[in-house]
């Protein structure tokens, strides 16, 4: 059995944190580290949203949606390893709509950063 406490700590700044603390020692989460095409995929995501969000209530949002669901595919594609399957030729604007893309020229950039870390990635 591991006993579980709580202490009090001062961080750096003086500062009194209660902290979780083991009897058994430390235990951390290992995450792994995204890479930069997990996180430009991400970014284009967060600008895709940024869009759905401005449509709310508006019968454009279903575009959006849309979009935004593409998004996440490029970024399952991005952690498996295998977006230019996803893409299936097309460019990341005709993946997630020209017409859509046009009428939302803010997530220009980002398809641009993701589209660059995917060609620096080797991902296929």
């Amino acid at each position: 059995m591991i006993n579980i406490g709580f202490k009090d700590i001062t961080s750096a700044s003086n500062v009194t944190l209660k902290c979780c603390a083991l009897e058994a020692g430390v235990i951390r989460k290992m995450t792994k580290r995204k890479t930069q095409l997990e996180a430009a995929a991400g970014k284009l995501i967060s600008a895709i949203q940024k869009e759905w969000g401005e449509e709310l209530g508006n019968p454009a949002v279903e575009m959006s949606e849309e979009a935004m669901n593409k998004g996440h595919d490029l970024l399952a594609g991005a952690k498996n390893n295998n977006v230019h399957d996803i893409l299936r030729g097309m460019s990341v604007t005709q993946f997630l709509g020209d017409i859509w893309v046009q009428k939302h020229p803010s997530v220009k950039q980002s398809i641009s950063n993701f589209e660059v870390a995917l060609n620096e990635s080797g991902n296929v």
